[in-house]
C-alpha cells in the first residue's frame, strides 16, 4: 500500500509537470529558510518518495519511459536507509557529493529539456551549477509559479500557526537592541544600508524571539530585514504575533505580515543590501535585483556573533547539561537493568529517554530525532528508527544511542555506546571503542594557538584509529546554539576539503562544539562517544601569544565495561578518573537510590 501511494504520487506530479510544459523537475527537502529540520508543510520529498531522512533530494523527469526516469540523491548517512524506503522501481539511488544534479541532469535529461525548480527552495549557488550544466545540452533552467508538488498533495498541512515567544534577557544575556546596534554598526562601515536575515535561527537570536514552528528547532517561521540604523522589519503570520511580542520588540522593530516580504524587499530600491549565498534563497535575490536594489554577497552577520556564547549562555548551557546528564544517567542505570532481559527495543529505549528528560521538567522538544541503534543498526552513524526497522537489543550486543534535548538555557547532543550484558564484550569491540576513547580524550585535553581551525585539531580524534588501519567517514564536531539549532556553524572540526563549511573557521573562546569519533563496523556494530565543549582561554606558563583549550560541558558516564585499560596510556587514564569524579560530583546531587548507588559504580576509578 506505502509504495502504491508513492507510486500515484509521483504519477500524479509528472501529470502536472506535463501539464506546466516542463521535462523535469528538482525536489530538495527544505525549506524557503533553508533550513536543517523543516515544518510538515515543507515535507515534500518524504511525501513524494516515503524518504525519512533530514538531508536529501531527488529529480523527477516528466518521461515515465526514460531510463532513469528519476533519482534519489542522499550522502553516505543514508545508503541503507534510502534503499529501505524508496522504491528501487521508480527512483535511481545516487551518492552525493560524487553525483550532483548538474551532473545527473547533463546526462540523463532530454536534449533542450525545460527543467523546472521552486526559486525559494535553491540559493543562487546551486541555479548557476545547474543552469550551465544543461545549458550545455541545449537545455533551459526554469523557476516555477508555485510549487507543482503543492498542486497535487491534497492534504497539504498549513505552515504552523504558534505564536512567537520572547527568549528572556536571563538566557540570551543580551538585548536584542543591543544585538541590533552591533549589526548596524557593522553594515556602516561597509557602507550597507541593510541586509536580509533569512536563517530562522539568526532571527531568533537577533530578536531575542523562539518559537515552536519546526520540529526540533525552536524557532518562528519569519524573515527579517535589518537597517543600518539598528531599525528592523519583521515579517511574520499576524496569528504569530502576541502582545508580549509586540512589547518585547518595542517601536524600532516593524512587525509586518509574513505575505508582504517580497512586498519590503521592493522597497529596498536604490539600497546596497547584504545577502548571504549560502544560506538565502535565489528568489530573494532575484526580487532584489528587479527591484534596482544592488546585492552584496556576504556572510550572515549574525552567524558568528550567535556561534560565540556569551557568558550568560555559557552558564546556561553547563546548567542544561547537568540536568540533560541526570536524565541520560538515569536511562542509562534503566537500560543497564533492562536490556540484558532481551525486551527492550530500539522504540522503547528511545521512548524511555524521552521519558526520563520530560521528568526533569524543563523540557522544550528533543533537539533532534534519537538516534537509537542495536546491533548493525549502531553501524549507520545517522541511523533513523521506524516501526519496521525496530530491532530488540539483544543481550551480549552493542547499543549506540544519539540523543540531545532543548532547554530554555540551552540546547544538548551526546552519544553513549553501552555494552548489553550479562556476558563480556568481545577483545574486538573492546579495543576498537578504546581507540575510539583515545582519540575523544586527545581532543579533549588539546591545547592550541589562536587561529587555529577545526581540521587542525581533527586528526587528534583519529589519530588511534589509523595507527590500527580505522576510520570514520563523519566529521569530529560541530557547532551548538542556544536553545537553537543543534547543528551550528560557522566553526566545525573535521578533515579539511570536500567542500564541507566550517572547517577553516579559527575557534575562538564562547563557541560550543561536539567532541564525537566513532568508529562502524558495517552490519555488526558501531561505536561513539560524544561530548559537548567550550572553548575557554587557557594560561600556559611562557606561552608566546593566546592559547585555547576545551571545557567539557557534557557529564555521564561512559561505558567502563568497554574499555581496555591496557592500550591507556597513564594520562589517559588520569582524564577518565577525573572525568568520572566531576561526573559523580555533578550528577550524583540529582539521583536518588539504586541511580545514585549505579552512579557511584560507575564513577569509581580504573
Amino acid at each position: 500500500m506505502l509504495m502504491n501511494t508513492h507510486e500515484s504520487r509521483l504519477d500524479a506530479l509528472r501529470q502536472e509537470l506535463k501539464r506546466r510544459g516542463l521535462d523535469g523537475f528538482v525536489v530538495p527537502i527544505c525549506d524557503e529558510h533553508m533550513s536543517e529540520y523543516v515544518g510538515a508543510y515543507a515535507q515534500r520529498l518524504p511525501w513524494l518518495t516515503g524518504f525519512a531522512g533530514s538531508a536529501g533530494s531527488a529529480i523527477v523527469l516528466t518521461d515515465p519511459a526514460r531510463t532513469p526516469a528519476a533519482a534519489m540523491f542522499t550522502d553516505g548517512r543514508y545508503t541503507i536507509q534510502v534503499r529501505e524506503q524508496v522504491d528501487a522501481r521508480f527512483y535511481a539511488y545516487e551518492s552525493v557529493p560524487q553525483t550532483s544534479h548538474a551532473q545527473w541532469l547533463a546526462e540523463h535529461m532530454p536534449e533542450g529539456a525545460v527543467i523546472g525548480y521552486d526559486a525559494w527552495l535553491h540559493t543562487a549557488h546551486w541555479t548557476r551549477s545547474v543552469d550551465a550544466a544543461i545549458a550545455a545540452k541545449g537545455g533551459k533552467l526554469v523557476a516555477v509559479e508555485g510549487n507543482p508538488i503543492d498542486a497535487v498533495w491534497e492534504d497539504q498541512p498549513l505552515p504552523s500557526p504558534a505564536p512567537a515567544l520572547v527568549h528572556a534577557e536571563e538566557f540570551s544575556g543580551q538585548s536584542s537592541e543591543a544585538k541590533r546596534a552591533a549589526l548596524a554598526e557593522g553594515l556602516v562601515k561597509r557602507g550597507l544600508d541593510a541586509t536580509v536575515v533569512t536563517a530562522l535561527d539568526s532571527i531568533a537570536w537577533l530578536l531575542n524571539i523562539r518559537g515552536s514552528d519546526v520540529e526540533h528547532t525552536p524557532v518562528a517561521l519569519s524573515y527579517v530585514i535589518a537597517h543600518a540604523d539598528g531599525t528592523a522589519d519583521l515579517f511574520i503570520a499576524e496569528e504569530k504575533v502576541t502582545p508580549q511580542l509586540q512589547q518585547h520588540l518595542g517601536n524600532s522593530v516593524s512587525i509586518l505580515p509574513r505575505e508582504g516580504f517580497v512586498a519590503g524587499l521592493e522597497c529596498l530600491a536604490g539600497k546596497r543590501v547584504a545577502l548571504d549565498p549560502d544560506n538565502a534563497v535565489v528568489a530573494i535575490a532575484h526580487t532584489l535585483n528587479h527591484a534596482g536594489a544592488t546585492v552584496i554577497e556576504a556572510r550572515d552577520p549574525v552567524v558568528l556573533p550567535k556561534a560565540i556564547k556569551n557568558p550568560v549562555e555559557q552558564q546556561g548551557h553547563r546548567d542544561a547539561q547537568e540536568r540533560d546528564g541526570a536524565a541520560v544517567s538515569r536511562f542509562l542505570h534503566w537500560l543497564a537493568l533492562e536490556g540484558p532481559k532481551g525486551e527492550v527495543t530500539e522504540l522503547s529505549a528511545a521512548a524511555r529517554l524521552l521519558g526520563f528528560r520530560q521528568e526533569s521538567g524543563d523540557l522544550r522538544d528533543t533537539s533532534f530525532n534519537t538516534i537509537s541503534g542495536a546491533g548493525p543498526h549502531a553501524a549507520l552513524p545517522h541511523y533513523a528508527v521506524t516501526e519496521e526497522s525496530n530491532l530488540t537489543l539483544e543481550p551480549n550486543s552493542v547499543f549506540l544511542c544519539d540523543s540531545g534535548g532543548q532547554y530554555p538555557a540551552g540546547t544538548t547532543d551526546i552519544t553513549r555506546t553501552v555494552w548489553i550484558g550479562p556476558g563480556e564484550p568481545s577483545a574486538e569491540v573492546k579495543e576498537r571503542f578504546t581507540r575510539v576513547l583515545k582519540g575523544h580524550i586527545a581532543l579533549d585535553r588539546v591545547l592550541f594557538p589562536k587561529g587555529t581551525a577545526g581540521s587542525q585539531l581533527d586528526i587528534l580524534a583519529r589519530h588511534a584509529l589509523w595507527q590500527a588501519g580505522l576510520d570514520y567517514a563523519h566529521g569530529t564536531g560541530h557547532g551548538v546554539g542556544s536553545f537553537l539549532g543543534v547543528h551550528e556553524g560557522p566553526q566545525r572540526i573535521a578533515k579539511s576539503g570536500g567542500g564541507q563549511p566550517g572547517t577553516e573557521q579559527a575557534l575562538l573562546p564562547g563557541m560550543i562544539l561536539s567532541n564525537e569519533p566513532g568508529y562502524y563496523k558495517a552490519g555488526e556494530y558501531g561505536i561513539r562517544i560524544e561530548n559537548l565543549v567550550l572553548v575557554v582561554p587557557r594560561a600556559i606558563p611562557g606561552a608566546e601569544g593566546e592559547f585555547y583549550g576545551f571545557e567539557t560541558l557534557t557529564f555521564a558516564p561512559i561505558e567502563k565495561r568497554l574499555v581496555d585499560t591496557a592500550l591507556l596510556t597513564e594520562e589517559e587514564k588520569a582524564w577518565w578518573n577525573a572525568y568520572h569524579a566531576r561526573v559523580n560530583e555533578l550528577i550524583g546531587p540529582r539521583l536518588d537510590g539504586a541511580a545514585k548507588t549505579w552512579l557511584e559504580e560507575q564513577c569509581a576509578p580504573l
